[in-house]
């Protein structure tokens, strides 16, 4: 209530996000903080699922046309940039004074537009009047007209009356807007103007989180004091452990649930990067797979990889199965390491809140989603376009990697000059079996324009201008809304 728009909101007390929700509502920024992972989860799932009207801002040029029509006046022509600091357009209330009338010089103009319609009407009322004889007639001037017609009157005569009412209270009607509109106003800020042809979402925000506080203390024999090794000892478990506990129970999900990682045995490994040793069943073969864990907090590089496939190969590992939060672009590039292949696992959010959630193994956890497989063609005039032919997916039963159809994707898109360090969706296409159409219709509640639609529903791009910088970059979102990314050079 007390901040405009383009201001930064905190709140300390995330709880469910209402304030980060509401924030995001009135155009605010926000930075909400919890100590729970589950509100934060909460907060999360309530932006990223949340549809906003969308207001018409004043730094725009349907905004500049929005507050010229409500005001009366020319429409601006001062060149706009989109910034919301500015604000939005708003409805407002007049306060009308003796004083804003008297000096509305418009209201002579609009009278005397009027009056050159109501006069010729008001003189044939007259004159039809005295040729039906109407007793004790006497001219009519414009306020001894009544508002409602004598029964004695012939049809002619009150079809003459209503048009002099229709243009007297036509003109009323344009003296009071011009009243309105001269006469200082009040902002209603609940309520600027909205866009109905758009709809809005929460704008782009990240999770950030800071590993817990750990301070390292020395003892009477000058020797570091760890308090979470004092607490593994007292029966507590550390990160890796949780993980591989989870990791045991849920398996490695893929996208076909026929193709799903089932362990047989998961035990620790002490390896400087390889913290357990899975087996499970390829066949009528048991391999062996070494379980690379990434950090609590932060991304997985190419050369920790690097180095977890290097030990496992060492150990005479089978597979390299990486656990992560997340992995930096340059590690997506990196299927395998000589002979062992190197799935990369995305781990669930939810594993950051998994002692306080039970583990029952039913949720997907850890996923691994392949790299896209895709074809890039000439298309003339120095341009290029990309064909999307599935994604290569690891089957675990053959012990090979084989790529799946287009259908098992939901969406990819393509950056057609990628910068290597930020990813920015210049292209976007929507696939999926069914009809996605639909289901988008339904969930905008809005007619979709289907030849629009149609040119989107494809695994061909359209072509685009080969990139500057030599290189694309192709995101595939699956199903279950997990993304691989893949870095292509040109």
């Amino acid at each position: 209530m007390t901040t405009d728009p383009g201001d930064l909101v905190l709140d300390p007390t995330c709880g469910s996000g209402t304030t980060a929700y509401v924030a995001e509502q009135w155009g605010r920024r926000w930075i909400t903080i919890d100590t729970s992972r589950v509100a934060l989860a909460l907060a999360r799932a309530r932006l990223m699922g949340a549809r906003y009207p969308y207001y018409l801002l004043a730094d725009s040029t349907e905004g500049q046309k929005k507050e010229a029509e409500v005001t009366k006046t020319e429409p601006s022509s001062k060149p706009t940039f989109g910034k919301i600091s500015h604000g939005f357009v708003y409805e407002r209330v007049p306060h009308i004074t003796l004083k804003s009338i008297a000096n509305n010089a418009e209201i002579d103009v609009i009278w005397e537009k009027w009056q050159g319609k109501l006069e010729p009407l008001r003189e044939q009322l007259n004159a039809t009047l005295s040729i039906v004889g109407a007793k004790n007639f006497s001219p009519l001037q414009e306020w001894e007209i009544p508002r409602d017609t004598e029964s004695s009157w012939p049809d002619a005569v009150k079809k003459l009356h209503a048009d002099w009412w229709q243009v007297r209270i036509a003109r009323q009607k344009e003296i009071d807007a011009s009243i309105a509109a001269k006469a200082d106003t009040e902002y209603l800020y609940d309520k600027p103007y909205i866009d109905n042809k758009k709809v809005r979402v929460a704008g782009p925000f990240t999770v950030e989180s800071l590993s817990p506080h750990r301070m390292l203390t020395v003892d009477e024999n000058d020797e570091i004091i760890d308090p979470l090794e004092g607490a593994a000892q007292e029966g507590g478990k550390d990160f890796t452990a949780i993980i591989l506990e989870e990791l045991k129970t849920a398996g490695v999900q893929q996208a076909n649930k026929a193709d799903k990682i089932i362990f047989t045995s998961l035990t620790p490994w002490p390896g400087r990067f390889i913290n357990g040793e899975g087996l499970y069943e390829e066949g009528d073969t048991e391999r062996r797979a070494a379980i690379f864990i990434g950090p609590e907090f932060g991304s997985v590089a190419r050369q920790d990889l690097v180095a977890a496939a290097r030990e496992a190969a060492d150990a005479g590992f089978d597979v390299l199965i990486a656990c992560a939060f997340n992995y930096d672009a340059a590690s997506a590039d990196l299927p395998n390491l000589g002979r062992i292949p190197i799935l990369k696992a995305r781990m669930n959010a939810d594993l950051h809140m998994s002692t306080e959630l039970k583990n029952t193994g039913k949720g997907n956890l850890f996923i691994i989603f392949g790299e896209p497989d895709i074809a890039i063609e000439e298309a003339g005039k120095n341009q290029i376009q990309v064909s999307i032919k599935g994604v290569d997916i690891f089957d675990p039963a053959k012990g090979e990697v084989r790529s799946d159809e287009p259908d098992k994707i939901a969406c990819w898109f393509i950056d057609t000059d990628y910068n290597e360090e930020s990813f920015f969706v210049r292209h976007a296409y929507f696939l999926g079996a069914g009809d996605p159409y639909k289901s988008l219709k339904t969930t905008l509640k809005a007619e979709i324009d289907q030849e629009a639609w149609e040119s989107l529903h494809s695994a061909v791009s359209r072509p685009f201008d080969r990139p500057k910088s030599g290189r694309i970059a192709v995101k595939v979102i699956n199903h279950l809304g997990d993304e691989v990314m893949k870095v292509y050079r040109v």
